[in-house]
């Protein structure tokens, strides 16, 4: 099983590669899109030029055409490629070199040219070539049961997270006494998530949804058009995170400013930024690297999507430290009434909650290699990550004693209506 890291993002989706046959055909030049392609591309690569040589040969015959004198022909097994050779001679080649699947043997597999055509590889390949061992079991259908449930999930945590998100994004927009600059901002960060959890979705159906599909040479308009919505609705997530901290630090500084002037700012920065990266990215790979479905890790232009993260990461930390000091300095000071403290107190709860809870597990997994710590990069980025949409409507919206307090009175007040209105009724009816 392999994992598309989404762009190595917080979000990963789960790939089980079926078996890919090769065929003789001219096979695309892709690169490796999951540690499990790797195998296929390389068979693909080492088939080609197999196919390739004999191609040639057949113009330019390597041995004479003599009476009594045969010979076997460049042939491809399958596994490796046997160069043509006389009748009594023999070849031997190593086991195929890939990184991480097989180990490093020092087994030879020969064949002999035999007046009937090459013999059988002797030692087998399954004997001679021994796979790594991945995980702590070599049971596919194990494997498989655990990242369905894996996907099982991750899909119940977006689901709850949208219609969480969804739901809170009602409430701020219903009443009109939520309507502010902070609640504004609330509303872009829950719908980055809304995108988010939309393009997890989007991406399963179009990649994953069918074991058929061959999710190693896959390169379409439709599937690269889901991975680039993935990485900008990643994207978007991070940089309205790291607007609400700017926001949190801005109010701490200016606490007598009007924080209207800034939304077109916050906007900028929120939805212009990862616009702008992405588009680069975009740009990137159509000129240098146009392989595959544009959602392999291996490429050196991930760093086009990965490093704008890692800075807004980087620099909400700085924001996390900054505002726990000049949030001793504000809750000590005798000049700031008790409504202004209370603000900065159910403001920073949430967004210093958030700040480590969305970046620390991202930065310290960006430093490791891809294939180290699968286990824990999975259970955090896809089960945990998928709650994060429902932990943000949750610590914004739902547990926010302003809201609260509206919803109530506003319930009190309906209530108080349909009240009159069956009195209204019921002496109608006394009258008439």
């Amino acid at each position: 099983a392999g994992c598309s890291r989404n762009g190595e993002y917080p979000e990963c989706s789960v790939l089980l590669v079926p078996y890919v046959p090769l065929s003789v055909a001219s096979l695309p030049q892709v690169r490796a899109t999951h540690p499990d392609c790797a195998v296929i591309f390389y068979f693909q690569e080492q088939e080609a030029k197999c196919l390739q040589l004999i191609r040639s040969e057949s113009q330019n015959p390597v041995l004479p055409e003599r009476p009594g004198l045969q010979g076997c022909l460049t042939e491809w097994d399958g596994v490796s490629c046997w160069s043509a050779m006389h009748v009594g001679q023999s070849q031997a080649v190593a086991c195929p070199d890939i990184r991480h699947v097989f180990k490093k043997s020092k087994a030879l597999i020969r064949r002999n040219c035999t007046e009937s055509g090459w013999s059988f590889p002797s030692p087998p390949y399954y004997s001679a070539c021994e796979l790594e061992v991945i995980g702590n079991s070599n049971n596919m259908d194990s494997e498989k049961g655990y990242f369905v449930t894996m996907k099982a999930l991750y899909t119940c945590g977006y689901s709850t997270s949208l219609a969480a998100l969804f739901l809170a994004i009602g409430i701020f927009s219903c009443f009109r006494k939520l309507h502010c600059t902070r609640n504004s901002i609330h509303i872009h960060f829950f719908t980055s998530f809304i995108l988010r959890g939309t393009a997890v979705f989007i991406k399963d159906s179009i990649l994953f949804s069918n074991e058929s599909i061959d999710h190693c040479t896959m390169s379409n308009v439709i599937c690269k058009a889901a991975i680039t919505f993935f990485h900008y609705s990643v994207l978007a997530n991070f940089y309205w995170l790291l607007v609400e901290g700017v926001y949190l630090q801005t109010l701490l500084l200016r606490t007598f400013t009007s924080d209207k002037m800034y939304i077109w700012w916050y906007i900028l920065i929120g939805w212009g930024v990862p616009t702008l990266t992405v588009c680069m990215w975009v740009i990137t790979r159509l000129q240098y690297d146009n392989h595959g479905c544009w959602d392999d890790y291996t490429s050196l232009y991930r760093w086009v999507i990965k490093a704008p993260i890692l800075l807004a990461i980087f620099v909400n930390f700085l924001i996390f430290l900054n505002v726990i000091r000049m949030l001793a300095q504000k809750i000590c000071s005798l000049d700031i009434s008790q409504n202004y403290k209370q603000q900065y107190m159910r403001l920073t709860k949430s967004t210093l909650l958030l700040i480590p809870l969305f970046g620390v597990h991202y930065m310290v997994f960006a430093l490791f290699p891809e294939h180290i710590g699968v286990d824990a990069r999975l259970y955090f980025e896809l089960v945990l990550g998928s709650y994060q949409g429902f932990l943000v409507a949750l610590l914004y919206c739902f547990l926010n004693g302003e809201v609260q307090a509206e919803i109530k009175r506003n319930w009190g007040k309906w209530q108080l209506s349909m009240a009159s209105n069956i009195f209204n009724l019921a002496t109608q009816d006394f009258t008439a």
